[in-house]
């Protein structure tokens, strides 16, 4: 059982820092006073303020400190400190003897404390613990904001630059989260590939399709919404907006940090936002695994092609990369709608002409209905939703131009199925023949995680049109082009060979190829894996 602690109440550096930093000639009798006015204007400790308002530094402390206790000091903000090492300790004890869990080099445990004479709590923890302690000094703020980040909602490690953020942030000023700038910086750092701010939750970055916490202080309304509001400050009449529709989409650059498509929308009466980090630079088709022989599809010079997938597994990089294959090489006139425009095309060998829902056209149907009088070579849509827009871009694909687009759907065959499916009975035999004689190549793609979990790879599943394919969509046999392809051929090749050859490769582990399985079992067999 735990022993009481002195260091709960730690009166000396509570109350009398200010008087020892002055008999130390650290600071003057007036900078004090000074910070204890300003002291009774903000909830924040006077280290902070001292620090805050310039009148001493951060390293002058941290020597005051270690000459004060007679041992070594620590710096907070210079170091970062692992998940697994913070776990040493339980999180009530950390908080509640105000210590630090920093390292761990064979049995010797370096532990950061505010009172590192308290040797009651480290023999407690020698003790329990079975290590030996190692004591250093941390000054009483930077201890208090990083343990004010350990929350239960706490992940991953503590980095010294986030812990910075925190202790010298003036809590009457500013909210204690960090600014959107450092947010948008550190999605960009991590190579996250999405940043999540949510209320109740610290923010949040999804990499390799995993949410992982920031080390901050949970999201309160307010904060989200002040991110909002940041956010739509350069978007005309954005704000106004998404108040009216409860959802928003922009595409925003922020010099020196990077271009992003955010999301806005409400959930239980807050604010939440989804911010995707976009990329100034279209990755090479090695680099995406994508296989050559996707250019020959976006060399055509009509039909339609259609990428599909869950969200957030790479349908808009492979669409932009098709994009620029077109740009690159042919001379053509490019039409793209998008919601929002998210990579910004340069004009290389064709005209490209990027148009935003909403802010260049009200809608994908009138952008595409406006279409044939842009004389386009090729047709870009975003994504396909309605369907007034299928039906457009079917004619259009039918009647001289490429049309290139997305769609959710569980795989490339079934794509065929949801667009007859979106039309009325007595019209299905009309989009049955267009989509026969119109359809190029259907791909559906998943991005599963590595063998060493430190990225996504890409997996593709090919469905192409040809004499035999257009002759079952014709008749309306939908349920037979899966079924007499599924073992692969060369209109067709499964998800599930791509999944098969990845493990073989070592690229991914069985499991996770299991999980995007389309037919379970025809992995299994192409991998010669039995589940048991």
């Amino acid at each position: 059982m735990p022993v009481e602690s002195k260091s709960n109440t730690s009166p000396t550096l509570r109350g009398r820092l200010g008087e020892e930093l002055v008999n130390s000639n650290l600071i003057t009798r007036e900078q004090l006073d000074k910070a204890l006015v300003r002291r009774t204007q903000v909830d924040m400790p006077i280290g902070s303020l001292i620090i805050k308002m310039g009148f001493v530094s951060t390293d002058d402390m941290l020597n005051f400190l270690s000459k004060k206790f007679g041992v070594p000091h620590i710096n907070l903000f210079s170091v970062n400190i692992p998940h697994e090492i913070i776990n040493l300790i339980p999180l009530s004890q950390i908080k509640q003897y105000k210590i630090l869990p920093l390292s761990k080099k064979n049995n010797t445990l370096t532990l950061g404390m505010v009172s590192p004479q308290d040797f009651v709590v480290i023999s407690d923890l020698e003790f329990t613990m079975g290590v030996k302690i190692k004591p250093v000094v941390v000054p009483f703020f930077m201890m208090e904001a990083a343990l004010n980040l350990l929350s239960s909602n706490f992940e991953d490690g503590l980095s010294g630059e986030t812990i910075k953020n925190f202790a010298l942030e003036d809590k009457g000023e500013a909210h204690a989260s960090p600014k959107i700038e450092s947010l948008l910086s550190y999605l960009v750092k991590t190579g996250g590939s999405d940043m999540l701010l949510t209320v109740g939750v610290p923010p949040s970055v999804k990499v390799s399709n995993q949410v992982k916490r920031l080390a901050t202080a949970a999201l309160t309304p307010a904060d989200c919404e002040l991110y909002a509001r940041e956010l739509l400050a350069n978007n005309d009449a954005g704000w106004e907006k998404f108040q009216q529709t409860n959802d928003l989409d922009i595409a925003a650059t922020y010099p020196n940090v990077g271009r992003f498509r955010i999301n806005f929308y409400r959930q239980r009466s807050s604010i939440s936002i989804t911010i995707r980090r976009l990329y100034d630079r279209l990755p090479t088709m090695s680099e995406l695994r994508l296989p050559e022989w996707i250019r020959e599809y976006a060399m055509k010079p009509q039909g339609l092609i259609i990428i599909s997938g869950p969200a957030g597994h790479g349908k808009s990089t492979t669409l932009c990369t098709l994009i620029d294959i077109i740009n690159t090489n042919r001379r053509c006139n490019i039409i793209t709608l998008e919601d929002p425009v998210e990579y910004l095309h340069k004009h290389k060998k064709s005209n490209i002409n990027q148009r935003e829902i909403g802010r260049d056209t009200e809608s994908f149907a009138k952008g595409l209905r406006a279409v044939f009088r842009q004389t386009p070579d090729v047709v870009v849509v975003g994504e396909l939703r309605d369907k007034e827009s299928f039906e457009i871009a079917l004619r259009a694909a039918g009647t001289g131009s490429l049309v290139l687009s997305t769609m959710n759907a569980a795989n490339s065959t079934a794509v065929i199925r949801i667009i007859v499916n979106m039309f009325p009975e007595n019209q299905q035999n009309l989009i049955s023949m267009l989509l026969a004689d119109t359809l190029l190549l259907s791909l559906a793609q998943r991005l599963i995680l590595n063998k060493d979990k430190t990225k996504q790879i890409l997996a593709l599943e090919r469905f192409s049109n040809s004499n035999r394919v257009a002759n079952l969509i014709r008749e309306g046999k939908l349920h037979q082009i899966r079924s007499q392809m599924e073992t692969g051929c060369e209109e067709f090749t499964p998800l599930d060979l791509s999944l098969s050859q990845l493990y073989k490769e070592g690229s991914i582990d069985f499991e996770d190829g299991l999980i995007y399985s389309v037919n379970k079992q025809l992995y299994q067999d192409m991998t010669g894996v039995k589940i048991k």
